[in-house]
């Protein structure tokens, strides 16, 4: 694919948003999760964890902990225990008892609808914030996590490793309203016909529009 002008390249990325729109009309956030705290903790839990093992973990969690008030005052020991199978526990024990007792202290139990106070939460990036915010609040925006990396530099959308500096990327190529929806469907794409080591090329919905395959040939 010939080195393209900024408004190619927008209208490229508008064929993409509608391609993943008819190919994957109900992807969604694969955590689960009844209310906006339990999202926000799930989401923490899943750095460098599968979705599937943190809906395993969480369903044992929030039977006892589903609330701030709840986790704020939990035994970190037992915490550990439980979420030992994420990766990283002692980390995310902390970040997450951390962020329940913030929640408690500062805002009377509910989850912030802020980019910046819920960044300012321990453990809460502009990943794990914009997830909050798309999903659960229903304020768009776009979360940037390892699939999301990776499809969308095959795409061309963005040039950059930095998830900051890809979230602005794509925030000047998405119309805002996709945003979220976005997110979901290049995750599951990623998961599905993306993948990192053996990319479905042939069968991929968005063939016509990734130069990727091509440039991989010239590699």
């Amino acid at each position: 694919m010939p080195r393209e002008s900024r408004t190619q390249r927008a209208k490229r990325a508008l064929r993409i948003v509608r391609a993943l729109a008819q190919a994957y009309p109900d992807a969604q956030c694969a955590l689960h999760f009844d209310t906006p705290f339990q999202l926000l903790v799930a989401t923490i839990l899943s750095a460098q964890c599968t979705d599937q093992k943190v809906n395993e973990v969480t369903r044992a969690l929030f039977r006892r902990y589903g609330t701030p008030q709840a986790l704020a005052v939990a035994d970190p020991a037992e915490i550990e225990a439980i979420v030992h199978p994420t990766g990283f526990f002692r980390q995310k024990t902390k970040s997450i008892l951390a962020t329940a007792h913030e929640l408690v202290e500062k805002h009377a139990g509910a989850v912030p609808k802020t980019m910046e106070e819920l960044t300012a939460l321990r453990g809460v990036a502009r990943k794990t914030a914009n997830v909050v915010l798309g999903t659960a609040y229903g304020i768009p925006g776009i979360a940037v996590d390892t699939h999301m990396t990776r499809v969308n530099q095959r795409l061309r959308l963005t040039e950059s490793d930095d998830p900051v500096q890809i979230e602005r990327d794509l925030m000047a190529l998405v119309p805002q309203s996709e945003w979220t929806q976005y997110t979901h469907r290049v995750i599951h794409h990623g998961r599905v016909c993306c993948t990192a080591r053996a990319p479905r090329c042939e069968t991929c919905p968005l063939r016509r529009d990734c130069p990727w395959p091509t440039a991989r040939k010239r590699a």
